[in-house]
């Protein structure tokens, strides 16, 4: 795909995708993705199963290293610093740019600590600072109402689309500059769904979100920008309401009038 210019935004890009490769031994999944991802805006990914949506998103933060035989080439810059860099460390940038699985996964562990597991690991012990930012983080999730009255009870004991928040609050405690969102929804019933849903309109006026579905319905109401991607390539990418109205592309048009996929 040609390259994008950042005029095409209404606001700065926040990362830039450059020429990206990728690699599972000797399988080329991604195929010369070039992208860039909106600051303060929400940039989904779809296109059918195995097209390399999640595999470009675990890019973002750097998943695949925890994997041998992995391999990257090109460049995701974030604010000019390419992450996948050598010299730059994974767990710093898991820690910029946090994660939302397709599954709840809440810790075996309190929700109030769930939720401060990201900044112990980051070596915060005041306790005054810890509760404040879990407090904060709850808050952004709109899950703090529902559980400031046993946050020392075990976080299995929430609802799915509790357990959903609860990790969303667990990804905004280290202030990320990106949240990475892989069908954040899929699992959750519809009123849930719709509570994620409007909770990720509200987070987008913090940072950056890019997420990936397989619902057009939700791409279509939730994301500013859309990038629609087949067998390891970016196909085509353009403002959310443009794509699903007059896409440019013959396999765009196909794909979300349910041709295939």
């Amino acid at each position: 795909m040609a390259y994008i210019a950042q005029e095409f935004l209404d606001t700065p890009p926040k990362a830039e995708v450059r020429n990206l490769d990728f690699y599972y031994g000797s399988f080329h999944a991604l195929k010369k993705v070039n992208m860039l991802v909106a600051d303060k805006r929400v940039t989904a990914l779809i296109g059918p199963s195995g097209c390399g949506k999640t595999t470009l998103l675990r890019c973002f933060n750097r998943m695949h290293d925890l994997y041998p035989g992995n391999r990257y080439e090109g460049q995701i810059a974030v604010d000019e610093i390419n992450i996948l860099g050598r010299q730059v460390d994974p767990i710093e940038v898991r820690m910029r740019i946090s994660m939302v699985f397709q599954k709840p996964n809440p810790f075996p562990k309190s929700i109030y600590e769930n939720v401060a597991y990201g900044l112990r690991v980051r070596g915060e012990m005041r306790r005054n600072i810890i509760d404040e930012k879990v407090e904060k983080s709850l808050r952004g999730a709109a899950l703090w109402e529902e559980v400031k009255d046993r946050l020392n009870t075990s976080a299995y004991d929430l609802s799915g689309g509790q357990q959903q928040r609860l990790c969303i609050a667990r990804a905004l405690v280290s202030d990320p500059e990106i949240i990475l969102f892989d069908e954040p929804t899929s699992a959750l019933d519809p009123i849930a769904t719709n509570s994620i849903e409007k909770l990720i309109g509200i987070i987008k006026e913090q940072v950056s979100i890019l997420i990936v579905t397989h619902s057009m319905q939700q791409a279509a109401r939730i994301s500013d920008y859309t990038a629609f991607m087949y067998l390891g390539e970016l196909v085509e990418f353009g403002r959310t309401q443009d794509m699903f109205s007059q896409p440019e592309n013959q396999q765009t048009k196909d794909y979300i009038s349910g041709r295939f996929g």
